[in-house]
């Protein structure tokens, strides 16, 4: 698939939106209407090693793939690496970059790609995946402008790893102490 590539304006510091971006638990406060059944694969939800696992819920097309988080550069550039589909075989990732664009302003790029693993998935792409992608990433991008700009009252949509119990933390190489607070 082509790569698909939005970007965005946002009125705050590059330290303040890398922070943000760059922890898994909080995409569903910008992107949960398109990524759905979102849950952390690991303890750790920022930095490298960091992974999550999502549905692509396209129309005509359904994807689950999970990301892991493979360079985080602070506070310039996330990139993300992701595996999915039938049998594990669709290869993609995510590439954002945030770029200073005058004083307090912040211009963030993202790039999303993925390879079909079969031919049914490389023929779903072609129903208009690659069109459909590209509307719901840039209304991720403004979602989050708008988290930044205006702000919210309520606190914002974050996930937690599916099924995990804190006294067996230890077993993921995480203190169930660091994990309370």
């Amino acid at each position: 698939m082509l790569p698909v590539t939005a970007q965005a304006s946002i009125s705050a510091s590059r330290e303040e939106i890398y922070d943000y971006v760059a922890d898994l638990a909080l995409r569903p406060a910008w992107c949960d209407h398109y990524l759905k059944d979102y849950r952390l694969a690991h303890p750790r939800s920022k930095g490298v090693g960091a992974a999550a696992r999502y549905l692509i819920d396209a129309p005509l097309s359904r994807l689950y793939m999970e990301v892991t988080v493979i360079e985080s550069e602070s506070p310039r550039r996330v990139v993300e690496r992701a595996h999915g589909g039938r049998n594990l075989r669709t290869k993609g990732g995510v590439t954002w970059e945030l770029t200073r664009a005058g004083s307090g302003l912040t211009r963030v790029e993202t790039t999303y790609w993925h390879e079909p693993g079969t031919p049914r998935e490389a023929f779903k792409q072609r129903l208009g995946m690659h069109g459909w992608l590209n509307r719901q990433t840039k209304t991720a991008l403004e979602r989050l402008r708008l988290i930044f700009e205006e702000g919210t009252d309520e606190p914002l949509a974050r996930v937690s790893l599916a099924g995990f119990e804190p006294m067996k933390g230890p077993r993921f190489g995480e203190s169930p102490r660091a994990l309370r607070g």
